[in-house]
């Protein structure tokens, strides 16, 4: 690090302004005048503006020369006080992202037998070196790398550096810092370096599959790694690992399926990971000791090496990896990958904060680093090079990994335009891809009509949202834990109820909708944020048995897998997951997070419900239409008594065997005869415990519907 006896601050806010501070102390912070110098000329400085603070007086001044930026200056007073100007608010200026925007796709390390070359983008930067370190002798060599235009330093070194650890030294406003590229692929242990790794090493071919030409058509399984496989019932052997997902693990009779066989059993279509790129909060060393679902982006283009067999190995962890997407793949299974763009771990200890100081994350009108995300940053992805990373990052996962889809953590921070080209990206190189996120409005300094939030869904055609007017009309509000949804036993919910179930789409003229066709609807009742939806019925519904409380959950699943839309499911619903009354078990031990096998085996019969209901969904597109105009055309709501619900799916002979289907929800606890509003014979497909795309039994004219209940009804 350099030292510069600063007697004064100066900053470079705007590209022909400068800021100058001035302490009260010596001459009462008063200077007539200011020059700019750099090592060949003396410039003077217009003042156009003067404002007395506390400590300080302030001075805006203009300048009328070029300032290159990454260039050294000294700004001199009237006193001859000096001090250098550093780089201030002008990085998170248009005319900066104007200047120093970098299209090509060169950045990271570009590996080669004989040469490696090294290209980072550190525009406000007057020098950068290279730290490369020898695996095996530990022995650090030193390169200074050579400026080139857009803000690019770059250096080719020759050598087979195949293993090589590598990290950049970066200097800005004098000060030193050293950095693991943002574009590392592979990573030492706990993200201390970056490796450089050949790409032949890791090419596993790809398992072919065909595009998922429907969005409608998918049922998505969340699922965190550890979870799957770390119960000491979940007859995997390696345990919290990527490679429990490449087992076919032997039945035990008290447990039965468990593993990848199971989830294929199960008739879900995708499985969401928990954010899969390299986290904190757990110790790769010792990834027993602590536990955290990975909202801690540390390196977001390498695999997380908790997961790892050998986190020693670079290696390892990306062929693991590539390994259980194939297995799924396999399986005919896809995997959407949670991804986190929207915050880093620490901000002052991230690669973006350290190589280019201010530019990477949001800041107020005080200029201090905005805090949407509740994690003390927020990425700022309107900044051009701030979208290009998204992008690069998003093609990267693509296309060496060949993932199926993207969850977007906080979609809400990011903004509308870099949300619609990753869509425009993603349908490029794998169209079917699903694109979903969270969409809830949260206070980052950025435009309301450009956040990528629910309430401008209609601006992102193709993005998925998760829907909270489904959840807290099903289940009531996640954010009060004795509210109480449909299935809880309201019946004030209904108008939100039948929203949800047409895809929340517009059907009448007095609700606008939330979208523009139901594939933009996630439909959900519980994900790994906040309470599980059996521990909050125990809560609310705690006056109620326990046979009564399986039923109103199979109630609010019927919703979930009924309702035009996307269906979500979070693993272990279908067993009534439990995490103890644990609402925010994000670093929570095993014992509250793993999935508990045994409940499997002990609710066999609401598993069986759930796979008949995923069943049924499959066998008649009807479940599924794919626009707002088949909504509108399909779906109507021949009876609503509060607490009984019709749901018909009308003259829809063209999507599947069944000319109609009648579905009834019941949360009152006393049975209901009801009268069928359509002539001719019916067939049950469900009703009770019993789900099935296989006829049940047969009526005529009336229905008795069971307390708590889903009646599905099918007509020729």
């Amino acid at each position: 690090m350099i030292f510069i006896k600063r007697e004064f601050e100066a900053y470079l806010d705007e590209m022909d302004q400068i800021t100058i501070l001035l302490p009260n102390g010596s001459f009462n912070g008063e200077s007539a005048s200011f020059t700019l110098s750099d090592e060949k000329s003396t410039y003077p400085l217009e003042i156009i503006d003067r404002k007395t603070l506390q400590s300080s007086v302030k001075y805006i001044c203009k300048t009328n020369m070029p300032i290159t930026i990454g260039s050294k200056y000294m700004i001199i007073d009237e006193h001859s006080r000096k001090t250098d100007l550093q780089i201030g608010a002008v990085i998170r200026s248009q005319a900066f992202d104007e200047a120093f925007y970098y299209e090509k796709d060169d950045l990271g390390a570009q590996y080669q037998k004989g040469e490696t070359t090294f290209t980072l983008w550190a525009p406000t930067a007057s020098a950068v070196k290279i730290k490369l370190v020898a695996p095996k002798s530990k022995e650090s060599i030193f390169y200074s790398l050579i400026r080139e235009e857009k803000g690019i330093w770059r250096i080719t070194v020759q050598g087979d550096l195949e293993g090589f650890y590598y990290t950049y030294l970066v200097c800005v406003n004098l000060v030193w810092r050293e950095a693991v590229d943002p574009y590392a692929i592979a990573s030492t242990i706990n993200s201390e370096s970056a490796v450089i790794v050949d790409k032949e090493r890791i090419n596993v071919p790809k398992v072919s599959m065909l595009p998922f030409n429907d969005a409608t058509d998918a049922i998505i399984y969340e699922l965190h790694v550890r979870d799957f496989s770390s119960h000491p019932k979940s007859g995997m052997v390696h345990k919290g690992k990527y490679a429990a997902f490449t087992e076919d693990p032997v039945e035990v009779s008290e447990i039965g399926m468990t593993g990848v066989p199971y989830l294929q059993s199960l008739g879900v279509t995708h499985i969401e990971l928990l954010p899969l790129n390299d986290f904190g909060g757990v110790d790769e060393a010792e990834p027993d000791k602590d536990y955290n679902w990975g909202y801690n982006p540390l390196l977001f283009n390498v695999p997380e090496g908790s997961y790892a067999l050998d986190p020693n190995d670079p290696y390892s962890r990306i062929l693991e990896l590539k390994n259980l997407i194939n297995t799924l793949h396999h399986k005919d299974l896809r995997i959407i990958m949670d991804v986190v763009y929207n915050h880093v771990y620490i901000r002052e200890d991230s690669s973006f904060e350290k190589i280019v100081p201010g530019y990477y994350f949001r800041h107020d009108e005080h200029g201090m680093p905005s805090n949407g995300t509740g994690v003390g940053n927020d990425i700022a992805s309107e900044r051009k090079m701030v979208r290009k990373f998204i992008l690069d990052s998003i093609r990267y996962w693509l296309q060496e990994y060949d993932v199926d889809g993207f969850r977007f953590d906080l979609m809400g921070i990011l903004d509308v335009q870099t949300i619609n080209e990753v869509k425009e990206a993603v349908s490029v190189i794998k169209p079917g891809a699903i694109i979903l996120g969270e969409g809830w409005e949260l206070n980052t300094p950025l435009a309301a009509d450009r956040k990528a939030m629910i309430l401008n869904a209609k601006k992102m055609p193709g993005i998925a949202f998760f829907n909270d007017m489904v959840r807290d009309s099903v289940k009531g509000s996640t954010f009060n834990l004795f509210d109480r949804g449909f299935a809880l036993g309201n019946t004030h919910k209904i108008a939100l109820l039948k929203q949800s179930l047409a895809g929340s789409v517009q059907i009448d003229p007095n609700h606008k909708g939330l979208f523009l066709d139901p594939a933009q609807s996630i439909n959900y009742i519980e994900s790994h944020d906040n309470h599980t939806m059996w521990d909050k019925i125990a809560v609310c519904n705690s006056h109620e048995n326990e046979e009564t409380r399986i039923k109103r959950h199979r109630l609010a699943a019927s919703v979930t897998l009924l309702s035009q839309g996307i269906p979500f499911l979070h693993a272990g619903q279908e067993f009534f997951r439990t995490k103890g009354g644990e609402e925010n078990s994000y670093k929570s031990p095993d014992s509250i997070n793993s999935l508990d096998w045994e409940r499997k085996n002990r609710y066999s019969e609401n598993v069986a419900y759930v796979r008949g209901l995923i069943s049924l969904r499959k066998a008649h597109k009807a479940f599924r239409l794919s626009t707002v105009t088949e909504v509108k055309r399909h779906v109507r709501f021949p009876l609503d008594k509060g607490n009984l619900l019709m749901y018909h799916l009308n003259d829809v002979k063209q999507y599947g065997k069944y000319n109609h289907l009648l579905i009834i929800f019941h949360n009152g606890t006393n049975t209901e005869n009801v009268t069928i509003p359509f002539s001719g014979e019916w067939e049950v497909l469900a009703e009770g415990s019993t789900a099935s795309d296989l006829p049940i039994r047969k009526v005529n004219n009336e229905v008795q519907v069971p307390p708590i209940s889903t009646v599905v009804l099918a007509q020729y």
